[in-house]
């Protein structure tokens, strides 16, 4: 058997139409699309299979969307042979990918964890409202020149994507200086990003805090395998996972430190389950010698080694 970590991409990666290959042909997959339909009672599936895009690209319907499509995916592979081929050493997720990894590893089950992500997207939609903000990817600058210009400007650091990519986050007069700082110091690849909040900034403090409530209410099991946590770069331990999940919604995603953990203690082959392969660029960025495959159709299936 293969040793693998299973990731799952966040927000961003939505496409209209995606996962609907599995609904067709897989009955696992058809259940979740099915469930979810029932649990967020919104037109949720009529959404991801035929959009318009403006609604699928907004939070509300988003995040419940990749992590829906995400879940019904890894079901489609948890039930296809091939999946006795691979011994699942750990899972983990790019910021709302993070809650597919805890389904994952068993932490949650699928109407839970559905149920905390939209409270998350509502709850973070409801703060960008309320605070203006804005993001930007700056590629290809010294991570220690900007963490001092986020620290001289008031921008806050959202992600660390891989060794190239980071971004910024914050109020957006704050991420502007913090842009204009950057070009001066020689930064010639920032992409000002189209968002509806400063997502992973001091500014969520309020979707961190009323989320933290709705945490209070839901049962985590003891995990399978271990799940990497974005706050800390590390598995996350039992007793630590509701407030985890509470501060990541203003704290920096660690998924270099994620990436880095995972590959350290032994694993080179990832397997990303869901829509779009932003996380396999992410990882080639990481560590040229990791290997990463993608389930977002069932033809995915086949082609696994």
């Amino acid at each position: 058997m293969v040793d693998i970590a299973l990731i799952f991409p966040g927000q961003g990666a939505q496409k209209v139409g995606m996962g609907l290959e599995f609904f067709q042909n897989s009955p696992q997959a058809k259940t979740i699309f099915e469930q979810a339909d029932q649990i967020c009672a919104n037109g949720l599936m009529k959404a991801i299979f035929e959009g318009p895009e403006e609604k699928l690209t907004s939070t509300a319907y988003c995040q419940p969307a990749i992590f829906t499509m995400s879940v019904a995916a890894l079901e489609a592979f948890k039930s296809h042979p091939k999946f006795k081929n691979y011994n699942v050493k750990f899972t983990a997720g790019h910021s709302l990918g993070e809650y597919a990894a805890l389904y994952a590893a068993g932490v949650m089950s699928f109407s839970d964890a559905l149920r905390l992500v939209q409270k998350r997207a509502a709850c973070m939609e409801e703060a960008g409202r309320q605070n203006q903000g804005a993001m930007a990817a700056v590629i290809g600058f010294d991570a220690a020149k900007l963490i001092e210009i986020c620290g001289r400007t008031g921008a806050e650091i959202a992600n660390f994507n891989s060794n190239e990519q980071i971004v910024i986050t914050g109020h957006k007069p704050k991420v502007e200086a913090a842009m204009e700082a950057i070009k001066a110091a020689g930064g010639q690849k920032i992409i000002p990003l189209a968002v509806s909040g400063a997502f992973h900034s001091s500014l969520m403090k309020s979707a961190a805090d009323k989320f933290a409530v709705a945490l209070k209410s839901i049962s985590f099991r003891p995990s399978s395998v271990p799940v990497l946590s974005n706050v800390t770069g590390q598995p996350h331990a039992a007793s630590e996972i509701q407030a985890n999940l509470a501060q990541q919604i203003t704290s920096s995603v660690q998924w270099v430190k994620d990436v880095q953990f995972m590959a350290g203690n032994g694993v080179l082959q990832f397997i990303e389950i869901g829509p779009g392969k932003v996380l396999k660029g992410l990882i080639r960025r990481i560590d040229p010698n990791l290997t990463v495959s993608n389930i977002e159709k069932p033809q995915d299936l086949e082609a696994l080694a």
